[in-house]
């Protein structure tokens, strides 16, 4: 059974643990900078000479020259030809989702005239190249290239170049075909924080991005907090990490799945249950130590619920502003909430749970009427759905059910300019 963290309001040392559990310092030392740093500058400096040494230490990846590192569009197609049809009809159905999502998400340009005759107005344009990283090392992830190449493509951005490590050589033949469907221009095997380096300051092979966008591990993030402002960037993602806020009538299966969703991600993941009810986390413990042994990832989970995992038992849903983000007495900007209602709370202190989490997270309760909440845009679920929290961005939603899953991506591919 991993020694899963237990935290509960009522204790006198609760904030400082909490604080501690949830530093992203604690995560992010100051040897990852200082590593990160060396790699950024050195890229920058000896660019494809050092894309080439980094991917042959860390990737065990031997090119003969930087040329070797993309892989060819008919590489992409072949793979989406050869992928089972079940797994391809999956693609292209999510794929299809995300567009249609994301072709709502769209922003026009705009003008008006005032009686004095002035013109004023809002002029919105692609970027010109934004740049994907999709995680690679651990594990494979198709949906991150759907998530984040689509809505730049329906934002008209004319190139999306995308970087993946490749260990060993490995190529994972599903996000290869999601590249395809997703329309992705460029490939290149590169990861860690050197693909980070070369997107952000360009190299002779690899060409300098706009944006870049999609999660990876912590010298991944590292290099994304280092590179900002030499170019953009979607977020510090950090460490995947979940939320989950329950009034203890969920089935414990479930709630321990969702928090094993991300603590399968990496060791430094960060799952954390919040709830009222002493008796359910004992229960969801229960679960834990019951379906850990049947995960195909079970090292990695385990790592993650032992080092970063809390189960917090709080006097009531209210407590936490319903739950998603704690609020000490008297703090302002908080929300009260009830019991199967979850609203969006933006305190001046508590930000967030996690270092990497947005100001304006979601909190959730469940099963009771549930609402998925984002700053000005609330959704509603129908009672028989179960809603957990995912961080995937500053507008965006995981709503859990049974089979079936929703995403909303956030807005990250336009930039609006006064006219």
């Amino acid at each position: 059974m991993p020694n899963i963290q237990r935290l509960n309001t009522a204790d006198a040392d609760f904030w400082p643990r909490l604080e501690t559990l949830t530093a992203w310092e604690g995560v992010a030392d100051e040897t990852v900078t200082a590593v990160v740093r060396d790699i950024l500058a050195r890229v920058r400096t000896e660019g494809d000479a050092a894309l080439l040494d980094y991917t042959h230490r860390f990737d065990r990846l031997d090119a003969a020259c930087a040329a070797d590192l993309e892989i060819p569009a008919e590489r992409l197609r072949q793979a989406l030809a050869t992928i089972p049809a079940e797994r391809r009809a999956a693609l292209e159905t999510a794929a299809d989702r995300i567009r249609t999502y994301a072709e709502r998400q769209k922003l026009a340009s705009w003008t008006f005239t005032e009686a004095d005759g002035s013109v004023l107005g809002q002029q919105v344009t692609p970027l010109d190249r934004v740049g994907l990283y999709v995680p690679g090392g651990k594990a494979a992830y198709p949906s991150s290239v759907l998530m984040n190449a689509i809505p730049a493509k329906v934002a008209g951005v004319p190139e999306v170049v995308m970087v993946a490590p490749t260990p060993g050589g490995a190529l994972n033949d599903l996000v290869l075909a999601a590249a395809a469907v997703a329309g992705v221009d460029r490939v290149f095997t590169l990861g860690g924080a050197q693909a980070i380096a070369a997107l952000a300051y360009g190299t002779a092979t690899v060409p300098r991005v706009d944006k870049i966008v999609g999660p990876g591990n912590i010298y991944v993030a590292a290099a994304k907090r280092q590179v900002f402002g030499a170019v953009g960037i979607d977020m510090i993602a950090g460490p995947s990490e979940i939320l989950v806020v329950c009034d203890g009538l969920t089935d414990p299966d479930w709630i321990a799945m969702d928090l094993f969703s991300q603590a399968e991600h990496d060791e430094d993941a960060q799952p954390i249950l919040i709830s009222p009810d002493p008796a359910f986390l004992e229960r969801v413990a229960a679960s834990i130590e019951r379906l850990l042994p049947e995960l195909e990832r079970q090292d990695i989970v385990e790592a993650s619920l032992c080092r970063r995992a809390a189960l917090i038992q709080v006097r009531d849903l209210a407590e936490g502003g319903a739950g998603g983000q704690f609020h000490r007495p008297g703090t302002p900007g908080t929300i009260g909430g009830k019991t199967g209602r979850a609203v969006a709370v933006d305190p001046p202190r508590w930000r967030n749970l996690h270092g990497s989490l947005h100001r304006r997270s979601w909190v959730i309760t469940a099963p009771a009427p549930t609402m998925c909440c984002q700053p000005r845009a609330p959704r509603a679920f129908p009672r028989r759905w179960g809603c957990t929290t995912s961080r995937s961005g500053p507008a965006s939603f995981i709503a859990r059910r049974p089979g079936r899953r929703r995403w909303a991506a956030p807005l990250r591919y336009w930039r609006a300019a006064k006219a």
